[in-house]
């Protein structure tokens, strides 16, 4: 079996809130390098949540396309 290696890093969290896209920038992780998963400490998600619950004004605002599939 091979050990799969984890890589700490820094990610973007995306997160759909009241029908709203939000990212969070430079949320440390692990990564798997095989795999891509990302892992979050406890911790770091309650923050996570803490962000978006003071609802303080955002850093910036980005436009995002949106399309149908079909």
């Amino acid at each position: 079996m091979m050990k799969e290696s984890m890589v700490e890093t820094e990610v973007t969290y995306p997160l759909e809130r009241d029908g709203k896209f939000v990212l969070i920038e430079q949320v440390p992780a692990r990564v798997s390098s095989k795999t891509g998963e990302q892992f979050f400490p406890p911790k770091t998600v309650e923050q996570i949540h803490n962000i978006i619950n003071e609802r303080t004004a955002p850093k910036k605002t980005i436009e995002t396309p949106v399309y149908d599939y079909v």
